[in-house]
């Protein structure tokens, strides 16, 4: 990430990035050697023997503790020289790239120097700004999804009146709704637009349209200045999808929220190799920009542990220097009975996305105005 000045460079020079992994060490395997090939794989790509002096006390990773976790488990904390890394890409590359294609390597955790973090703004609205946004001084915040692909453009207008009458705060695309034939993007989203407007003039509500920005990057500057054109302040991206500098670049325009989904992001949560759920959508997807980040909850569809859903929720929501904090948004099949539960266990800074367990109710505004009651709204 570059700097500014010559002297700001040399400060830089002598920052570090620390990366913490967990490694799976069978027997007879020995930790240290483990790390020290992490050091060198992120970095320079050759054996040590290769590497001149020079160079490997200057850009190799330096191995700052190894510690033990059980019979088979370790941690390491590898420090990098921050100079390495010139861009987000090759951040997320000296993290996690060559050694991905290794075995039983997980990444959990990664600390930034001031150098980095000055160039990564994070959420432009966050927490404090999409409750203005949504017009929702405190209390949880509701989101519904528009459901399913192959619905036409007017059919899914209708939902979104449906929702906004409702009383639902964000009612975004499914991530699958992209330009397709059935519902082309600028068509879809004037349409859907103008249908909450609609539904907010006759409730006095402030319910808001996020569509979902196809990933093709052709289009996808066009794509967000056409929804900004039609009244849209907050679109769905997929930070994995549409790559994350994408989704910073975005964010740092400052006048549209993101709410990030988490598709193709279970590829990175196995359980002995990886980068760490909290990591990935907690900490990174927040420092490139998402205001609400989106997360399969525990005991919906999906696998993730009560445990890795709380160190999602405390990664969006922790001190983190200059950057805002952001809504947690639990998903994947979330019961509307079961929403005070979850209230009570995640609290208020949270909004609840839920799709199915409305639509089976038949009555869309019925079933959004009982999950608004559920919220204590």
């Amino acid at each position: 990430m570059p700097v500014g000045s010559e002297s700001s460079a040399r400060g830089a020079a002598a920052e570090r990035i620390r990366v913490s992994y967990r490694l799976l060490c069978g027997w007879g395997a020995d930790p240290h050697s483990r790390a020290r090939d992490i050091a060198f794989e992120q970095t320079v790509e050759l054996p040590e023997h290769c590497v001149p002096a020079p160079i490997r006390d200057s850009v190799v990773g330096r191995i700052e503790c190894v510690a033990q976790v059980d019979s088979q488990v370790w941690t390491a904390i590898i420090s990098y020289p921050a100079s390495v890394v010139s861009d987000l890409g090759q951040l997320v590359n000296l993290l996690f790239g060559n050694i991905s294609l290794k075995s039983g390597v997980q990444v959990f955790d990664v600390e930034l120097p001031p150098s980095s973090m000055s160039h990564l703004t994070g959420p432009s609205f966050g927490v404090t700004g999409l409750r203005r946004l949504c017009g929702v001084g405190d209390g949880a915040l509701s989101c519904a999804a528009l459901k399913p692909l192959g619905l036409s453009t007017t059919e899914l207008a209708q939902l979104c009146r449906q929702f906004a009458l409702g009383g639902i705060d964000i009612i975004k695309d499914d991530h699958s709704l992209t330009d397709q034939e059935s519902a082309p993007f600028r068509e879809r989203v004037a349409q859907c637009q103008q249908a909450v407007e609609r539904a907010n003039r006759e409730t006095g509500g402030s319910s808001r349209y996020f569509p979902n920005l196809p990933s093709s990057w052709s289009t996808f500057d066009d794509n967000l200045a056409y929804a900004r054109s039609v009244g849209v302040t907050g679109v769905l991206v997929s930070p994995l999808l549409i790559g994350l500098d994408a989704v910073r670049c975005a964010a740092a325009q400052g006048d549209i929220a993101l709410l990030g989904h988490p598709a193709l992001s279970g590829a990175f949560f196995q359980p002995d190799h990886g980068i760490a759920p909290d990591l990935l959508l907690g900490k990174l997807f927040r420092l490139i920009g998402c205001d609400g980040v989106i997360y399969p909850n525990v005991g919906g569809r999906f696998v993730l542990s009560e445990g890795q859903c709380t160190a999602i929720n405390g990664r969006l929501r922790e001190p983190l220097g200059h950057i805002r904090r952001a809504f947690p948004v639990p998903a994947g099949g979330i019961d509307m009975t079961r929403v005070p539960y979850w209230l009570d266990r995640y609290g208020p800074d949270t909004i609840f996305l839920v799709g199915g367990s409305l639509y089976s109710q038949g009555d869309l505004v019925a079933a959004s105005r009982i999950l608004m009651k559920a919220l204590g709204r």
